[in-house]
């Protein structure tokens, strides 16, 4: 189609196809502008640093800043939101009994797989209401080159925070984002306040006001200023995207989560407004946060794949998962967790090894050495070696 010459759908029409694209599971439909949007921020971003060794971020920097390179004459970006707040009654249970934290989100199977089927019928839409062919459109579920955040600021869906994350006024912290790139122009949606950057983007905090608790409550100091996050410092980027070593500094901070961190979604007051989800497009998976920690430290690869198959979990796959546990299993303060650690400082792989014997010092103290004889005796990693000789755990 030639989108030159097609008039912006707007009025009725565009209200209809909101509700059409509603009724597949989407608990937001907005429409935002195709125009060039935080290309700039970006590459300060990642010039910075701070997208730490996601090399992705990096190679993606011109097509997440002008969507025309994702899509040639792209004129529409269609940003949909998917609910994943569990309620206050499940979310109650987080880490009851001294049980490792889960970020939200993952306790679901992946939302990548179960949201497509609501992308591939949202095409289908887009097809039989406006004429559409199949390559006049493109959809991506957090996963392609695309600034969903960025998009969902301007079509009003929500606006950045101090915590670099979508805060909406209806669902607080807790959407899950996709998006729709499409050669048809529609009305767009207006944003929540025009006070726009030189970069013509909103800039973080906009409904924030004074409050830094987001900024405050890190774990890891990981913003050095309001709406940034240096990846080098989170405990989302260490705990799932590092796979290696984690800084023995921030090991701390980690404290019981087990994968991914919350806190700086948790704690914004936005979040009173929060609804529980539809969640047509989720398949929750609640039985997770039930895992104890001694369940993970001895995990199998059989088991890992039988209890964490179909979830965001399985990216990180079980070496990433025994490392996480050992860090938590050591900030616990229980000795109860020396036993399965010393088995895993002898562990086939050099990652896991590394953090279970950190667990096992800060834990056992002056009985480590003995605790750990044997291990050290057959350790040539120089990683694993260099936690043996720390001098501070």
């Amino acid at each position: 189609m030639n989108p030159a010459a097609v008039a912006p759908l707007a009025g009725a029409a565009r209200e209809s196809l909101r509700e059409k694209l509603r009724a597949l599971g989407f608990d937001e439909v907005r429409f935002a502008r195709a125009e060039p949007a935080g290309g700039a921020a970006l590459r300060e971003w990642c010039d910075a640093g701070n997208h730490a060794d996601m090399a992705w971020m990096e190679r993606t920097v011109e097509k997440r800043g002008a969507v025309d390179l994702v899509l040639a004459e792209a004129r529409t970006v269609i940003v949909l939101g998917v609910n994943y707040w569990p309620g206050k009654a499940h979310d109650a249970k987080r880490g009851q009994a001294g049980a490792p934290v889960w970020a939200r989100y993952v306790l679901h199977e992946d939302y990548h797989d179960t949201m497509k089927s609501g992308l591939i019928a949202a095409g289908r839409v887009l097809e039989e209401v406006l004429g559409l062919g199949a390559t006049d459109y493109r959809y991506y579920v957090d996963t392609g080159p695309v600034l969903e955040r960025g998009w969902a600021a301007r079509a009003g869906l929500g606006f950045r925070g101090k915590n670099g994350m979508l805060i909406s006024r209806q669902h607080g912290n807790w959407l899950f984002l996709a998006s729709v790139v499409a050669r048809v122009p529609i009305v767009p949606d207006e944003p929540l306040r025009h006070a726009p950057t030189e970069s013509g983007d909103e800039a973080a905090g906009l409904l924030c006001g004074k409050c830094t608790r987001c900024l405050t409550a890190c774990p890891t100091n990981a913003f050095p200023e309001p709406g940034v996050v240096d990846a080098r410092r989170c405990i989302s980027y260490q705990t799932i995207e590092n796979k290696g070593v984690i800084p023995r500094e921030l090991r701390a901070g980690i404290g019981d989560r087990v994968y991914g961190c919350d806190v700086c979604l948790e704690v914004c007051p936005w979040n009173r407004f929060a609804q529980e989800g539809r969640r047509l497009l989720l398949a929750t998976r609640h039985e997770l946060a039930e895992l104890t920690l001694g369940e993970l430290l001895a995990l199998t690869p059989a088991r890992f794949a039988e209890v964490f198959r179909r979830t965001a979990v399985k990216r990180l796959k079980l070496t990433g998962l025994l490392r996480n546990a050992c860090v938590v299993a050591g900030n616990s303060g229980e000795r109860a967790w020396l036993p399965p650690l010393v088995s895993l400082a002898a562990h086939d792989v050099p990652v896991v090894r590394a953090h279970a014997v950190w667990a096992v010092r800060k834990l056992a103290g002056g009985e480590a050495t003995e605790l750990l004889a044997a291990a050290r005796a057959q350790e040539t990693d120089p990683h694993v070696l260099a936690e043996y000789d720390a001098a501070h755990v």
